[in-house]
């Protein structure tokens, strides 16, 4: 399991590194995903080599099992033709082949009992890389809210800026005050140029004119008296 244990400690140095150095959060988790699956190829190599060690333990004890038989069978036929020093030469070299296939047999059953564990690690850290990938749509859609969030306040921080709003006010005072001027200007022209006589007789025709309508509603009102 050291290999497993060496690789969780390199991820986590990796995404704290990345993390210190985020400054884009789609960036940083992409990168995170692919330390990840990189770490799960390298383990699924060292996996492979721990399965291939098995199947050559279990190949070196089938082959003791099998010199096991065939140094029995040959004791058997010593003793079948009555030498015994023959039988017993051949009893102690069966002996040995089975003291090594049981040695054999215990490394083995060590090593299928830490391949199966690497095995599950394995799983579990494949699945582990694919909760990462739907965490990180999850987190990516966070980030996008927090940054239009960030862009929301800024925008109402420099509408609600005194300062902008003192300037509209500034404007406008100095735009009365060019109105103003351009007004007394023409009222100053006005006087300067025009003609006093001809305006007060304008003001005498614009008063008969009134009178006139004013006798002219009279006879009509007389008019439609006397129908009556």
């Amino acid at each position: 399991m050291g290999i497993f244990s060496r690789m969780v400690t390199l991820i986590k140095s990796n995404i704290n590194d990345l993390i210190d150095k985020a400054e884009d959060p789609e960036k940083m988790l992409n990168q995170l995903i692919l330390e990840m699956q990189e770490q799960y190829t390298e383990a699924k190599k060292q996996i492979a080599q721990a399965i291939a060690d098995e199947k050559k333990l279990e190949r070196q004890y089938n082959e003791q099992l099998k010199l096991q038989e065939e140094w029995e069978q040959k004791a058997e036929l010593a003793v079948s033709q009555q030498n015994d020093e023959l039988a017993l030469k051949a009893i102690k070299r069966k002996n040995e082949h089975q003291k090594l296939a049981e040695d054999y047999k215990m490394h083995l059953d060590k090593q299928r009992e830490v391949t199966e564990k690497l095995k599950n690690s394995l799983v579990e850290l494949n699945n582990k890389i694919e909760e990462a990938k739907r965490k990180r749509e999850l987190l990516l859609a966070r980030a996008k809210r927090a940054k239009a969030q960030e862009s929301i306040n800024k925008t109402f921080a420099e509408v609600n800026d005194t300062s902008a709003f003192d300037s509209f006010e500034r404007m406008e005072a100095k735009i009365e005050a060019m109105e103003d001027k351009a007004l007394a200007s023409e009222e100053l022209t006005s006087e300067i140029s025009g003609d006093s006589l001809k305006d007060e007789f304008e003001k005498l025709e614009e008063a008969k004119d009134d009178i006139d309508a004013m006798n002219e509603l009279e006879a009509l009102k007389a008019k439609l008296a006397n129908k009556e």
